[in-house]
């Protein structure tokens, strides 16, 4: 059996370009994932394939030219930036002769050192636990065969259903408590409900500066900096506008292409803040030559989740970087479609208190009060409305 290295803080990243018209984008984004979780470069290794290898992804001469990267760097860690099967994997560290993870077992790595409220670090260990469920045969592969014959049985088909069977009562046990988190926010969002508070999220893809700006508007002091999934947990603030008086503004978790299904699944319930929502601000790295991809990113995950019946407003964030000056569109009907601004100078913040303002008026208006969300078993039915 393969004894599986413990990895290192040194790594090699391998990219596969399959003719996806993004390519450059997420060799990009592979390298600033492997920054934000702290991991020391020591090469690319990169290549053009048709389709991939079926036992090592990126073919047999393709491997021999990162195991040679690997050993001449000392490195202990080779992220591929693409989802590998198990049996990928593990023919892959056979090879190489070092941990071998994909583009999903980083971004969950990442989250897990980032979560901090006890609500998201349940949320990582379940999307964890999704992922390795997929892979619990990996580490049992030279008891796997004593499955036949007599005298053969029990070691390694124990072991492998009493893995599964503890890793089952683990993933119960994290759905039950999400459960509970979802039953308390339930209650809150019923008060604000009857009380008519706007609720008000802010989407958007990772390092499109949400948290600055939600710092901006509600003097919060949360966690902001230059990197992917700088923040995690959802942050939910009460902000007073004297023209209008409170709403409730929410920080959520950034998005990013291909963002792994089982940290949508997981993350499904902190995301309820944004299905919930009466208004959402989207906000757009505008300086980014990659905005109109991040937007439909953006939008994709929100149709996943259900959230892409909320009205959005599209916050043209990070202005001071390619010298726009702040401002407001409207659309043909003189709604707000957009607003540009810059949460780190303030430049356009004032612009977005006043449309704040605006739609917390209608929001309150009897007329609209009719048309307001129903809600049957905390469920949205729009066809009810």
């Amino acid at each position: 059996m393969f004894d599986r290295h413990a990895g290192s803080e040194r790594v090699v990243l391998v990219s596969l370009d399959f003719g996806e018209p993004d390519y450059a984008d997420s060799v990009e984004e592979l390298h600033r994932l492997a920054d934000s979780a702290n991991l020391e470069i020591v090469g690319l290794i990169e290549g053009r394939r048709a389709r991939p290898d079926s036992a090592l992804f990126a073919g047999s001469g393709k491997v021999e030219e990162i195991a040679a990267l690997v050993q001449a760097s000392e490195a202990g860690l080779v992220i591929f930036n693409h989802n590998l099967s198990p049996a990928q994997e593990r023919n892959l560290e056979a090879k190489l002769m070092c941990r071998v993870v994909d583009r999903t077992s980083l971004i969950l790595d990442i989250f897990a050192r980032r979560a901090k409220s006890a609500e998201g670090q349940l949320q990582v260990e379940l999307a964890q636990l999704g992922h390795i469920a997929t892979r619990l045969v990996r580490g049992w592969t030279h008891l796997e065969r004593q499955k036949g014959g007599v005298g053969l049985r029990g070691p390694g088909e124990t072991q492998l259903e009493t893995d599964r069977r503890l890793l089952g009562k683990r993933v119960k046990l994290l759905k039950d408590r999400l459960v509970k988190q979802h039953q308390q926010r339930t209650v809150q969002r019923r008060a604000r409900l009857r009380g008519r508070v706007m609720s008000v999220s802010l989407v958007g893809y990772t390092n499109a500066g949400k948290s600055t700006l939600f710092n901006a508007l509600t003097h919060a002091g949360s966690y902001a900096a230059d990197q992917l999934f700088a923040t995690l947990d959802t942050t939910t603030r009460q902000l007073y506008l004297p023209e209008a008086g409170e709403i409730v503004v929410s920080d959520t978790v950034g998005f990013i292409t291909r963002l792994p299904h089982t940290l949508v699944e997981s993350f499904r319930a902190t995301l309820e803040e944004t299905i919930q929502a009466d208004l959402l601000l989207h906000v757009v790295d505008a300086a980014s030559p990659n905005r109109d991809k991040q937007i439909a990113e953006v939008n994709k995950v929100l149709a996943e989740i259900g959230a892409d019946h909320v009205p959005q407003i599209l916050i043209m964030n990070k202005i001071d970087l390619n010298h726009i000056e702040a401002g407001v569109e409207r659309d043909e009907y003189d709604k707000i479609t957009r607003i540009k601004l810059s949460a780190k100078t303030g430049a356009g913040i004032a612009l977005l208190r006043d449309m704040l303002v605006e739609k917390v008026t209608a929001f309150k208006l009897p007329a609209v009060q009719s048309a307001s969300r129903t809600l049957i078993n905390n469920e949205y039915h729009p066809e009810l409305d």
